[in-house]
This record gives C-alpha cells, sequence and structure tokens, in this order.
C-alpha cells in the first residue's frame, strides 16, 4: 500500500524526542572521554611550561593511554547504555509508523 502525502505517521515531536534522547546519549558516552582528555592536557600543559618543555607530541602518549583506561574502566556501561539505548528506539518502531 503506497503512502499518500497527508498521512504522517510520526509527529514533529515524537522526532524531536529522538533526537534529544540520542544527544543525551552521546554525551553520556562522550562525557568520560573528554573530561580525561581534558584533564590530561591541562597536566600536561601545566608541566611543559614549568619546565619550559614545547614538545607538540609529548600530549599525545598520555592521553592515548587515559582514553584507553576509560574503555576499560567503564567500556561495559557505554555499551550497555547504547545498546539500551537502541532497543527502545527499536522497540518504538512499531508505534512510530503507527502513529
Amino acid at each position: 500500500m503506497a503512502r499518500t502525502d497527508n498521512e504522517n505517521p510520526m509527529t514533529t515531536q515524537q522526532v524531536i524526542d529522538i533526537g534529544t534522547q540520542a544527544m543525551i546519549v552521546c554525551a553520556k558516552l562522550a562525557g568520560p572521554f573528554l573530561a580525561v582528555v581534558l584533564a590530561v592536557g591541562v597536566a600536561i600543559g601545566l608541566l611543559q611550561s614549568v619546565t619550559q618543555l614545547q614538545e607538540q607530541t609529548l600530549t599525545f602518549v598520555p592521553k592515548l593511554i587515559g582514553s584507553a583506561i576509560i574503555i576499560a574502566v567503564s567500556g561495559n556501561w557505554m555499551l550497555a547504555t547504547l545498546v539500551s539505548f537502541s532497543r527502545e528506539l527499536m522497540a518504538g518502531v512499531p508505534n512510530f509508523l503507527n502513529g
């Protein structure tokens, strides 16, 4: 059965809600990475300014190690959060299509 232009199964509010939930999940998942990388960057920057060692590549390895630690510590929680959001979104598809 072909859909006509008048039939709109999803409302604007539903689209906004899905987008809002997606942004919240993205912020939750990116938050730990950003916090650790920012903290390591500030600490290394302070150390570089105190020692007057201005090497650009010096901050890369500590940030990489910090990111690896974040994945090891909270990777399970991040994956569970993403899977939960995906399941809720997939479970809501029939409701979105029926209006």
